[in-house]
């Protein structure tokens, strides 16, 4: 496998207008423009000797709720990972433009805390093209070890809609596991998606503004999803320790500005997360996300 590596993080303002080309008419059919489709790209994408911006982090814990500690939290290596997985997406080997795709699904194992203090590296690679019924799934798994010891991973799972579709191969995680309603009540102002986007990097214009959501059909912008898995682990941090992993299925969009509710339940030895729309007439709110964290 082919391995590029970046000595520093790739701008994704670049990656994002990139990402924008295939949509075009006559442009997206280009070569150097037009991906792949059927295989998973041969390519590793990998930075070295990585450090923590205190500055940084506590931007990221500001707006997804974390307190301040000696350790990073567990969504926070997706933030050195995220312009790598864009520059991955944006590569004509992969087998799909970029916008369009959905996160459907995240998984991340903390084998152990990363100090704040600590390097540590990164690398990212796709795997496992296969069916849906309604399209396809694809994989990017994110590596970061520190010297030779994987202490995190994580697998964002993509979906794109359209083509033959079909059976998935094994069953998701989260397949018939309903979000749990708490009593807790989360107001979401309008600018939450670019306060996030401002310290992830994630500038997809559907988090934006009401206006630049309409252009790709939501009738007002939306929250990211990986800001609802952090601000959801975030509630319940005293409770996680110090190894486990947390999947974590997005399933409607939480459109902003609104008030959700978030709850949790135990489930065998694990605990259930879930971000719901605020109840209504009697009426259960949408479910916005369901995530289950177990302990090794």
């Amino acid at each position: 496998m082919a391995t590029t590596t970046f000595d520093r993080p790739p701008a994704t303002l670049p990656l994002y207008l990139r990402a924008a080309l295939p949509a075009l008419p006559v442009v997206g059919g280009l070569p150097g423009v037009k991906h792949a489709s059927g295989s998973v790209p041969d390519l590793t994408l990998r930075r070295a000797g990585i450090t923590t911006d205190l500055d940084h982090l506590a931007a990221y814990g500001d707006v997804c709720g974390f307190a301040l500690r000696g350790t990073l939290p567990a969504t926070y290596p997706h933030m050195a990972a995220f312009g790598l997985q864009m520059a991955l997406m944006v590569d004509t080997a992969f087998p799909f433009a970029p916008m369009g795709l959905v996160h459907l699904r995240n998984t991340i194992v903390q084998h152990r805390p990363i100090g704040v203090g600590e390097r540590y590296d990164v690398e990212v690679r796709a795997e496992d093209l296969r069916d849906h019924p309604k399209g396809r799934l694809i994989d990017l798994v994110t590596t970061a070890t520190v010297g030779d010891e994987v202490v995190w991973d994580e697998t964002m799972t993509l979906f794109r809609r359209g083509g033959r579709g079909g059976a998935e191969s094994s069953p998701a995680p989260l397949t018939d596991v309903a979000a749990p309603v708490g009593a807790a009540r989360w107001r979401l102002p309008a600018d939450l998606g670019r306060r996030y986007g401002a310290v992830s990097g994630d500038r997809n214009p559907i988090h934006l503004s009401k206006l630049s959501a309409k252009a790709f059909g939501f009738p007002r912008q939306i929250a990211h999803g990986m800001w609802s898995q952090a601000r959801a682990l975030a509630a319940v941090e005293n409770r996680l320790g110090d190894t486990f992993r947390v999947d974590a299925e997005f399933r409607k969009p939480i459109l902003l500005p609104t008030t959700v509710s978030f709850g949790t339940r135990e489930d065998g030895d694990g605990l259930l997360l879930g971000i719901t729309g605020a109840p209504k007439d009697d009426r259960p709110g949408r479910e916005h996300l369901v995530a289950r964290v177990t302990h090794a």
